[in-house]
């Protein structure tokens, strides 16, 4: 099977990255729609949990230099704090706050289209080798 570049999931979820050039810090934006609601009528917690483990996974990354990796998320932390509602757009800031060669520490905030603060989270990521 061949890596979708952007992987599968973000095109599902909609997630676009809008900056990578900073090596340790990506910038990602969502606009959500109705599909992603729950029966409160608000965006589940997973849409964001999975588009802070996205940001993060990437930032993990681009730490790396020339070594060619896969990153997995072995733990995270998700703390919700208000309310993403349909139609708002998200951006989301993932950074790598320790690098590590096979653990690096990751820290994400995601903001609403007011910048208002929505969810966070930390992250822990584990770093292999990617086979030739």
């Amino acid at each position: 099977m061949a890596l979708q570049i952007p992987p599968n999931c973000d095109l599902t979820l909609g997630l676009t990255c809008i900056d990578k050039s900073v090596p340790g810090r990506t910038v990602w934006r969502a606009r959500v729609d109705e599909r992603f609601l729950n029966p409160a009528g608000v965006i589940q917690g997973g849409f964001l949990a999975a588009m802070l483990d996205s940001a993060m996974g990437a930032s993990a990354v681009t730490m790396v230099a020339d070594r060619r990796v896969t990153v997995a998320n072995t733990e995270m932390k998700v703390s919700f704090l208000r309310a993403a509602k349909v139609n708002d757009i998200l951006t989301c800031v993932a950074t790598v706050l320790k690098p590590g060669r096979v653990i690096s520490f990751l820290e994400a905030k995601i903001t609403d289209s007011d910048e208002r603060l929505i969810a966070t989270a930390s992250s822990t990521y584990l770093i292999r080798e990617r086979p030739e």
